[in-house]
């Protein structure tokens, strides 16, 4: 992708998406516009030196956003689960911690820990 289609784009989402989400698909239906995004496969904080293993993601949640030029807009998020290795534990990004920590807007951290807790 280009650096001025990478910097539009960036525009268009929530701030820090980006940071943490990659965009794999944009569909136009009549006048809603989908946007998929796929949580990258980078550890959680704290699990960066255990062995941990891509096991796939939790079903896709929908969410609605501002409309762009007249569309609606919902951002189809896919959320990543990892299993440790060692001890079999199954985690996922606490959302909590990314809102204190990462440059998202503190109103679309608080929403995405409100959906996925």
């Amino acid at each position: 992708m280009s650096e001025a289609a990478e910097t539009l784009i960036s525009l268009l989402l929530p701030e820090g998406i980006l940071d943490y989400f990659e965009l794999t698909q944009v569909e136009k239906e009549g006048k809603m516009l989908n946007i998929y995004l796929e949580e990258k496969n980078i550890a959680p904080d704290g699990y960066a030196n255990k062995d941990l293993e891509s096991k796939g993601f939790f079903p896709e949640v929908s969410i609605q956003d501002f409309p762009i030029r007249g569309q609606k807009v919902a951002l189809r998020i896919k959320r990543r689960r990892w299993t440790v290795k060692k001890t079999a534990e199954i985690i996922s990004r606490d959302w909590d911690l990314v809102r204190k920590g990462a440059r998202m807007t503190t109103e679309f951290g608080l929403f995405l820990k409100g959906i996925f807790g």
